[in-house]
């Protein structure tokens, strides 16, 4: 059975541009292209539909011909509906905003929900979507962060561009043996241990699918920082940033990090976020 890529369609401008990325996707996978399509209004039904399934097609073959496309129409829930695809599915795409249904994610939590409770990785294209610069992967540390690193190597490879493992840090949540009831100013923190812990992390989160990817060039990089601010600046030279669902030190009951969620929000380029497993 092939796998397949699902994206999520209404008609808009931002949906199409979806599908541009998801046939660019599938064609890498040799995977199929599911086009999807949610309603819950009499009005969405037909012609409109077929109108919009048959647009997204049309970009589909245009931009990978000879493609394996599909469809799904489906009455329901925007969010219902994809959970029930991502079962089924190695990648779901969905455009920043849109029309209405699958569009609207983001101006609520839904893509926080799908994206933490989804059963597949999540694209969200934004920015600039040309396949130009290297794959930018967020290292966090955390456990879950390996599916993250696991997923940006593949698509490295996939793409044969290459990957910029980033890594920043700061001293401003980091643990010390100071537990009194005063400011603690007399207490020194050892940068150096710091770094050394920090760069101790990067290099371990990416050494597994660095030997399971040779072929992919690495560049390790440790910056001292404002995580998200950062994080943001460097999208602007990327052509797609991967991260974890849940980052390091993260509040258990977050669906979603802030800093996937800056991403999400801010990005110069799409973002795809990865959930580790439970």
């Amino acid at each position: 059975m092939r796998d397949t890529v699902i994206v999520g369609v209404d008609g808009s401008s931002s949906s199409l541009a979806a599908v541009d990325v998801a046939a660019r996707e599938a064609q890498l996978r040799d995977a199929q292209l599911r086009i999807v399509h949610a309603f819950s209004r009499l009005v969405d039904l037909d012609p409109m539909i077929h109108g919009v399934l048959a647009r997204a097609e049309r970009r589909a073959h245009e931009r990978a011909p000879g493609l394996e496309m599909a469809r799904t129409v489906a009455s329901g829930e925007t969010l219902t509906v994809l959970q029930s695809e991502s079962r089924h599915a190695v990648l779901a795409v969905l455009g920043s905003r849109g029309r209405s249904g699958f569009g609207d994610l983001l101006l609520g939590s839904t893509v926080v929900q799908f994206a933490a409770h989804g059963h597949c990785p999540l694209m969200v294209v934004r920015g600039r979507t040309d396949p130009q610069g290297p794959v930018l992967l967020a290292v966090d540390g955390s456990p879950g962060g390996a599916a993250a690193a696991r997923f940006a190597f593949a698509e490295a490879a996939m793409r044969d561009v290459p990957l910029i493992a980033l890594h920043v840090w700061n001293t401003w949540s980091e643990p010390t043996p100071y537990d009194g009831p005063a400011d603690p100013l007399n207490v020194v923190v050892d940068l150096d241990a710091l770094r050394e812990t920090h760069r101790r992390r990067l290099e371990e989160a990416v050494a597994p699918w660095r030997a399971a990817h040779p072929g992919v060039a690495v560049d390790l990089r440790l910056e001292r920082g404002r995580v998200r601010h950062t994080l943001l600046e460097a999208t602007r030279d990327a052509q797609l940033v991967v991260a974890g669902a849940r980052g390091h030190g993260g509040f258990a009951g977050m669906l979603l990090g802030s800093v996937s969620q800056a991403l999400l929000h801010h990005a110069d380029c799409p973002v795809t976020v990865v959930r580790g497993k439970d």
